[in-house]
């Protein structure tokens, strides 16, 4: 067991090199979250990064959210820029960033936001990344809000 740890933790640290990129998706279904609005909200995320130095990646993501309960803005769409940083190569990283989110009727909100999530590599390059995140609402804190889970696919390009 000691020696699957090592053999893990090696293959890891060489995938937050400078220069390494990155693709990602949080498929619906998996993209869970609660907020006082709209009770639960399923999403697809696609993200892409670049490592600009090692354990840092600059990332950018579109982004479309079904909100269930609200009747206002039930589908929402976004954009954002962010970042990661991968603690002590082991696959743990924590994340920055900011979405800019838009619906029907009038709805925009900007959405800084915070994560914590863990690379966990089936490969070299594959990952399921599980995360759990907090986005804050600039438009209505109390009512647009997110705490939630999310679950992805990574994928660790040369």
């Amino acid at each position: 067991m000691l020696m699957l740890a090592i053999l893990m933790t090696m293959t890891a640290s060489a995938q937050f090199e400078q220069g390494k990129k990155y693709v990602s998706a949080s498929f619906s279904g998996l993209d869970f979250n609660y907020n006082a609005d709209s009770k639960l909200s399923v999403g697809l995320d696609l993200k892409g990064g670049y490592f600009v130095e090692d354990n840092l990646m600059v990332l950018g993501k579109i982004g479309y959210d079904h909100v269930g309960g609200d009747d206002v803005s039930p589908d929402r769409a976004s954009v954002g820029l962010g970042g990661r940083y991968y603690i002590i190569q082991n696959g743990i990283y924590l994340g920055l960033g900011a979405t800019y989110k838009h619906a029907a009727h009038n709805y925009n909100d900007l959405m800084p936001s915070v994560e914590i999530g863990y690379a966990f590599f089936i490969n070299g390059t594959v990952t399921i990344e599980p995360a759990i995140y907090y986005e804050q609402s600039i438009k209505n804190h109390s009512h647009y809000s997110n705490v939630g889970l999310r679950v992805g696919l990574g994928l660790y390009l040369f």
